[in-house]
Formats: structure tokens, sequence, C-alpha cells
């Protein structure tokens, strides 16, 4: 189908040719398969129900996805480290923060995979680093039963490593605080969310901590600077005093510290929910298949922070659905009316 009424497609054509170019799955039906996977992150919808669109059913999606999963995956991730890598160039030391977090399903629990008791849910950890305004993926790790948090920040570290940068700054929340992960990021500088009742300090507080796991020996305990602060909070129309702390061997005033924080790791809750706004969903409980699924919401949000500055997620997202012709009948026409001066806003920014 095609909207002469439109300016400029064949530069939209082109955005439309990269995701694509992002997929490559081998066989007869791979470019349906394709087709029928960035259709259902455009639409935020399931697979199953894409597939008719594309001439293929969804167990022939699936197949394809078990059994090319792996290696799509790979290349994936080289994409969006390589968009990552392009936006940063010149850089050297960045600051990152490392975080997760959790799909759940609703069905039959897959025991082994899951990184919960039930194994009706899984964990994807990424590390980011914000530049010029735009929240940029530099490393991934799906979490799997018997992978302990450190090995979860070691394996993402060392992705970052390798692709050339020095890290300044390493900032992850509560969810990581052990003494494995401090005595491993102690190697850097780093502030770490703490849960108040680990340290069970209970007021305004700056000074020297240490840790007393009955895990590990004396010698293995970590010593830090704890920061702890307060916040008024309403419960049931009540206010009541909540406290929060930190572990940092920074050597800064203690706002400053705190504002840090903030500043680095608010940015990484914002990107998941950009990449769950693309992520698809399906019936299948495979493994390979929902990792797939969630490295292509990735991809689809790497593309969109290339234009993010020009348009939003939403524009965005509704700009591509041109791309896929089966769908529009499922567009009302004041959608085409909205869309033209987004076409002209990336056309222009294209031709930069």
């Amino acid at each position: 189908m095609i909207t002469p009424c439109l300016p400029h497609q064949n530069n939209i054509q082109q955005i439309g040719y990269k995701l694509l170019s992002m997929l490559d799955f081998q066989g007869k039906k791979a470019e349906n398969v394709e087709k029928t996977l960035v259709s259902a992150c455009l639409w935020n919808d399931s697979i199953e129900n894409k597939s008719s669109a594309y001439n293929v059913s969804p167990q022939t999606v699936r197949n394809y996805a078990e059994e090319q999963g792996v290696e799509v995956v790979e290349k994936l991730l080289e994409q969006v480290r390589k968009i990552s890598l392009d936006t940063l160039k010149g850089e050297k030391e960045i600051d990152i923060s490392i975080d997760w977090t959790t799909k759940t399903w609703y069905g039959k629990p897959v025991e082994g995979l899951g990184s919960s008791e039930k194994g009706n849910s899984w964990n994807y950890a990424t590390a980011t680093t914000k530049h010029d305004g735009k929240v940029l993926l530099l490393a991934f790790v799906t979490q799997v039963n018997g992978m302990t948090k450190d090995d979860i920040v070691k394996i993402l570290v060392e992705q970052v490593v390798a692709m050339g940068f020095k890290i300044r700054l390493i900032v992850l929340d509560a969810g990581f605080y052990t003494v494995d992960v401090l005595n491993f990021i102690s190697q850097f500088n780093y502030i770490i969310g703490v849960p108040v009742g680990d340290v069970k300090v209970y007021e305004e507080f700056d000074g020297e901590y240490m840790t007393n796991s009955k895990r590990h020996k004396k010698d293995e305990q970590v010593k830090f600077r704890l920061l702890v602060y307060s916040r008024e909070k309403m419960k049931r129309k009540k206010e009541k005093v909540v406290y929060f702390a930190r572990a940092t061997n920074l050597d800064l005033p203690k706002k400053e510290v705190l504002k840090l924080y903030n500043k680095v790791r608010s940015p990484i809750e914002t990107s998941y929910r950009n990449i769950k706004a693309f992520l698809p969903f399906t019936s299948s409980t495979k493994f390979v298949f929902r990792m797939l699924i969630f490295v292509l919401a990735m991809a689809f949000y790497s593309l969109y922070t290339v234009f993010k500055s020009v348009v939003g997620r939403e524009e965005f997202r509704s700009l591509l659905v041109l791309l896929f012709p089966e769908d529009l009948l499922n567009l009302e026409n004041s959608l085409f009316n909205s869309l033209k001066t987004l076409i002209n806003t990336i056309d222009l920014f294209l031709r930069r």
C-alpha cells in the first residue's frame, strides 16, 4: 500500500530497512517472521495476533525464534552497542547505572530457567549511561537460577570495559547490596542503595560502617561510608518519617553524593519503561524466545534514542507503523494527518 500524500517516504523506509536488517533469520519464511516480530513490537501486541497478517503461523514464528534465537540475539546486541558507541564517540570515561527489571507471565512455570523460585518471571539486567540527554544501553545479561548478584554486576562491568570505557562512577540500587558486590565494586568509585533494615540506623547519619554478614569471614567484611537521610511521606493521611541509606567511597558532601546517586540511577528506570513500551507479548515460555523479544525491544529503544531530540516515543512508533501495510487497516484516518509533520521533521533530521 502506497501513500503518495506523505512526503519523503524513502527516508522513512530507510529506518524500516534498518529495523529489519537488525534481525537476521535464515529460511524460507524468514522475512515473514521478521515482519511479524517487528510489527508486534510496534503495536505492543502479541506475536500470535500479528503472525496472521504476514501469512505465517504462530508456531512457525516460535520455531524460528527457538532454533535461531541465540545467534539473532547476539547480532541485535551488537547493533545496540554500535548505536551507543556511535553516540559516545570520543568519550573515554563514563558513569554507569546497573539495575534489573522483571518480566512476569502467567501460565505453566518453567523450572530451572526463570530467576524466580516459581519460574514465572525472568530478570533482565542492563548497564546504561546518560549522554547528551540520551540513556544509552551498554551491556545486557539475563539472570537465571543459580546466578548471584555479584555475577550479574561482574558480567555487565566486563562488557562495558570491553567496549573501551573507563568507569568513572558505578551506581546500583539496594537490590544489589551484598558483601560480594561491595567487595567487587570497591575498585571503582561507587554509590549503592542500602536497605535501612540491614544497617538498622534510623536517624540522619554520615559516618563509617562495617558490614556484619554471617555468611562471610571477618576479613571478608567491607568498610564503607554510610549515609542515612530521612524523607516525610504521607501514609493514611498522616505524615511519617522514612529513612533511606546509601553506601559510597566518595569523598564529597552528603548532599552532593545523594544528588549524584539520583542523577545517575534515575534514567535507567526510564529506559526500562521505554523498552517495555516496545515489548511484544507471546504465549511461549521458551527461554530463548522471551530473551529474543526483550532484546528486540531494546533494539527498538536504542533506535528511538537516536531520534529522541526530534520526535517523541509514541510519535516514533506511529511513524514506523506506516512501514507495515498489513497493519494500516487498524489505523484511524486522524493518524495520517498527525504524522505529516513528523515525517517532515524526521526527513530534516536525516538530511543533517
